[in-house]
């Protein structure tokens, strides 16, 4: 069954809903993403797409990992 990644919710409702998320957006250059004072405070107010502006990397590159790795994107 796919799960589903809404680009539309903050960092951490995507992380409080699937913990799994962490680890795959640390592999992806989200560095800080295991800091839990970061997740609770600046992942609060960020989604995925303002984070890959804030990092400077490519959305549809991110996207496409998640559709890899087995995730529906919704928009």
């Amino acid at each position: 069954m796919a799960k589903t990644l809404d680009l539309s919710k903050t960092v951490y409702e995507l992380c409080k809903e699937d913990p799994q998320l962490i680890e795959i957006m640390k592999e992806l250059g989200f560095d800080h993403i295991t800091n839990t004072a970061s997740l609770n405070t600046v992942g609060r107010f960020v989604t995925i797409p303002k984070g890959t502006v804030i990092k400077s990397m490519d959305l549809e590159k991110i996207k496409s990992e998640f559709i890899k790795k087995g995730y529906n994107i919704i928009e």
